[in-house]
Formats: structure tokens, C-alpha cells, sequence
């Protein structure tokens, strides 16, 4: 059986700053998982416990989400049901996004899109990286070495895995579904169609990652 040990959140923020303070340039830190893992709690409790130990902003968010492809384009490719799968990204944006933070200097503004659960759309612009030294992107794929999603690894300084038990990654994404507007049955058929398919795939790159942590019950443990 794996040996775990329980960590905190300020305690990987202070893994976060000791590797960033090693960078010239800004420090690109990945957390990649199935659905429903908790990526974007654990990357949003992770920024504010760097910032507090840092003692000024220096750490933004740039979540993979907000490079899905629009709507409109998915229907056009008949691909809207598969909404979430790598194919209904724009993977070469993520990428070129990514190499923008690495390159540009610090101060100087890069517009980063989000997406907007409402809507279920992206939106262009919706966070600005200025003077932020620390960038957490989080996201199914960020680990998939698989055609263009093979060039995001490279770019980051490190990538941690996030995963949680199946029941529990079921009932937040049935959860979220539900709160997006989909009756129960569609509900569980987005979550046993395809997110779960997509759960297997992601857990197939959890062996390229510096870091796995299991969440439970809002406690993190590395394995």
C-alpha cells in the first residue's frame, strides 16, 4: 500500500515560494486532475496562502478552463455533447498563453480568459497578470503527453496531481451540472458519459506529476 502523510495548504505554499524564489523569471506552477478533484479550491486557497506568506499579491490564478472552445464552434463541429474532452479546447491558445506569462516581463500586462460557469462560455480578457511573480493553472489535461497537449508539461516549473475518492468527485460534478441548469438525468448522464471517461484519461498521466496529493474531507495527503 502507497505511504501517505498529511500536509496543509500553507505548507505547499511554502514549497510555491522556496521553487519560485529559484526563478529569474516568474515561476509557472500546474495542478492537474480528473474532474470534480477540487483543482480550482485547492489553486484559489493556494494563492491566498502564498500571498499571506509572501505579504503582498504576488501570486495570480490562470485556470485552463478558460480556453474551452465557444459554443458555437463546439455545435458547428458536432462536438458540444463532448464538451470538457481535450478536443473542445484550444489547446494552442493554452500553450501560447503559457509561453506569454514565461516570456513577458513581469509588470507588463497579459490578458488571461475565464470561463464563466453561468453562461458556460469563455470570457476573453477575464484576469490581467501584471505584476505577479507566482502564476497556479489548473486543469484536467495539464500531464497529457498526447499531440499539442504534449507542449504544456515543458512549460511549467512544476505540475502536482489532485485527485479525491470517485464518490466524491461524482457528487460535486452531479452538484455542478445541477447548479448550470441541467435536469437530474442529464446530470448524471454528463458525469457517467463523460466525465468519468475523461476521469480515466487524466488518471492515466497522474505518473508524470512532482507532486500527488489525495483531498479528503478538505484535508490534503501526499502520496
Amino acid at each position: 500500500m502507497t505511504e501517505e502523510h498529511e500536509t496543509t495548504v500553507d505548507a505547499l505554499a511554502e514549497r510555491v515560494l522556496d521553487r519560485a524564489g529559484d526563478c529569474a523569471g516568474r515561476y509557472l506552477l500546474g495542478i492537474a486532475g480528473p474532474p470534480g478533484a477540487g483543482k480550482s479550491t485547492l489553486a484559489a486557497a493556494l494563492r491566498t496562502a502564498v500571498d499571506a506568506a509572501a505579504g503582498s499579491n504576488v501570486a495570480e490564478l490562470a485556470p485552463m478552463d478558460g480556453y474551452h472552445l465557444p459554443n458555437a464552434h463546439l455545435r458547428a463541429l458536432g462536438r458540444l455533447a463532448g464538451k470538457g474532452e481535450p478536443d473542445t479546447f484550444d489547446v494552442t491558445g493554452f500553450v501560447d498563453g503559457l509561453n506569454r506569462l514565461r516570456h513577458t516581463p513581469i509588470g507588463e500586462p497579459v490578458p488571461w480568459p475565464t470561463f464563466d460557469r453561468a453562461t458556460d462560455e469563455p470570457t476573453p480578457g477575464g484576469i490581467i497578470v501584471t505584476g505577479q511573480r507566482i502564476i497556479i493553472t489548473e486543469g484536467n489535461y495539464l500531464l497529457l503527453d498526447d499531440g499539442p497537449w504534449s507542449k504544456v508539461r515543458p512549460l511549467l516549473d512544476e505540475c502536482w496531481y489532485l485527485t479525491a475518492d470517485r464518490r466524491t468527485r461524482v457528487e460535486r460534478l452531479l452538484h455542478r451540472h445541477l447548479r448550470g441548469g441541467r435536469d437530474e438525468s442529464a446530470a448524471r448522464a454528463k458525469v457517467h458519459n463523460s466525465d468519468m471517461a475523461n476521469a480515466d484519461l487524466v488518471e492515466s498521466t497522474a505518473h508524470r506529476a512532482d507532486l500527488v496529493l489525495h483531498e479528503r474531507d478538505s484535508h490534503y495527503f501526499i502520496y
